[in-house]
């Protein structure tokens, strides 16, 4: 993440890989305050075994693509809402030139980026896969179930 301001944000993939048991790194760099760290994160994360990189940043929000620049691993870009909505910093993660692609969720969307990183590593590990299934057979469920509360509310109109 840029700062340890977007924390509360990014904590919701922190979370989601808790919950999968998906062995992580959090880091607070910046692509302006901090480039040579930055540069050295980068250069060295598949070295380290790193598969994906989520970075979170908001306003001019570089940080996503100078990382995409540095290293062949796939980027995921969390636009962080700090300033326009956030739709700045949607708009510096998802506009990037040919040859340096990031993958974009929706603004403050950490957890999806958790989730689409973990759907990543999962092409290439049965055990990551079939828990990524569960993940989302318990997603359809909990629709259901809330389907089945809806059913039991009344209302002189409602015709379900």
């Amino acid at each position: 993440m840029g700062s340890t301001s977007d924390l509360p944000v990014m904590e919701k993939a922190a979370a989601f890989f808790e919950s999968m048991e998906i062995p992580f790194e959090m880091n607070a760099l910046s692509a302006h305050r901090t480039p040579a760290e930055v540069e050295k994160f980068a250069s060295e994360a598949a070295g380290r075994g790193i598969k994906v990189i989520i970075a979170g940043a908001g306003m001019a929000a570089h940080l996503p693509g100078v990382i995409a620049a540095m290293t062949p691993l796939p980027i995921i870009g969390v636009p962080i809402k700090a300033s326009l909505d956030g739709m700045d910093a949607l708009l510096a993660i998802v506009q990037m030139p040919p040859g340096i692609p990031v993958a974009t969720v929706a603004i403050n969307g950490a957890l999806n980026a958790a989730i689409l990183s973990t759907q990543m590593m999962a092409t290439n590990d049965k055990e990551l896969f079939a828990k990524t299934v569960k993940y989302k057979e318990e997603l359809k469920g909990k629709i259901v179930k809330a389907n089945e509360e809806l059913s039991k509310i009344t209302y002189s109109y409602k015709t379900n």
